[in-house]
């Protein structure tokens, strides 16, 4: 009886969390019915004459919807590539620092930029990147010309993957350094008797003992491959650089609530959620075959 009494505490607690999912995530799924109609606000979703599929068949017409797709692609995978290969870098390298007390400062110091919001962190790279920021004026200084960063669409996508993997970066680094930790201390002296090198001892012992750890976080960065950062790209882009830093939630933004085309941002919408619900699905099986991972 009292173990029952309990297990009903934790329903209750539990209570606050269901109720803000089923307002917030459960009760607006309604709304995707928008994507099959001509919605009229003033009919609204059960009043407005029912289109099918017209939405979507007009959406594959569009130029922008294609430029948009291989953006968040192309924009998404470099996020993933660099949120991989950079923290693993650099947990490598502070594994092997030997001064505790720097490690600790410099883990401290990478870490928090993933604490700021792109509010703050895209005034401040803005302010880096501007005509008269110290970027520009390095650049000046050896006799080169400014250079309109965040106004140039070859390099914005560059810029965009570039100060997402710094502010991510530390974070993601606290990850390979706990999977570090764990390496058996044993390995590394049992090949040390025989005469590996440092060189050695990170090839042989501790990129094998982090390998499961870097394998899991790529298979399950595939499950945001159509996540290429609304805050940030709002933050930083604009009319200049559409061509090529325009993604899937940022034009759905304008066309949806600034165009009131409601229809066919919530097409585009549906249809990002559908593909990133089959990539999840796929990245999670995909956990489970070669890492063993599961979450149920």
């Amino acid at each position: 009886m009292k173990s029952k009494g309990f297990a009903k505490h934790y329903y209750i607690m539990l209570l606050p969390g269901f109720v803000w999912i089923a307002i917030f995530s459960i009760f607006p799924m309604f709304g995707i019915a928008i994507a099959f109609e001509n919605f009229n606000p003033v009919k609204g979703i059960t009043g407005s004459e029912w289109v099918g599929l017209e939405h979507f068949r007009y959406m594959f017409t569009l130029g922008d919807t294609r430029s948009i797709f291989f953006n968040t692609i192309f924009i998404a995978v470099m996020k993933i590539i660099g949120n991989l290969v950079v923290p693993l870098f650099f947990a490598l390298l502070l594994h092997e620092l030997r001064l505790v007390v720097l490690k600790k400062w410099v883990q401290t110091i990478v870490y928090l930029p993933h604490f700021l919001s792109w509010v703050i962190l895209g005034g401040i790279v803005l302010d880096i990147f501007s005509y008269d920021g110290p970027v520009n004026q390095i650049w000046t200084a050896f006799g080169m010309k400014e250079v309109n960063f965040f106004g140039s669409a070859s390099l914005f996508p560059f810029l965009a993957v570039g100060t997402d993997v710094w502010k991510e970066f530390g974070f993601n680094m606290i990850i390979y350094l706990a999977a570090l930790t764990g390496i058996n201390p044993t390995l590394y002296e049992a090949a040390g008797i025989d005469g590996a090198s440092r060189m050695r001892l990170l090839w042989h012992v501790t990129l094998p003992g982090i390998r499961t750890t870097a394998v899991l976080l790529a298979v399950l960065g595939l499950g945001n491959v159509l996540n290429a950062g609304f805050d940030q790209i709002f933050n930083l882009y604009n009319p200049l650089v559409y061509s090529t830093g325009d993604i899937i939630d940022t034009w759905v933004y304008r066309t949806g609530l600034l165009n009131m085309q409601y229809e066919l941002a919530t097409a585009v919408g549906l249809l990002k959620s559908a593909t990133g619900f089959i990539l999840i699905a796929v990245s999670y099986f995909a956990a489970y075959k070669w890492v063993n991972y599961r979450i149920f």
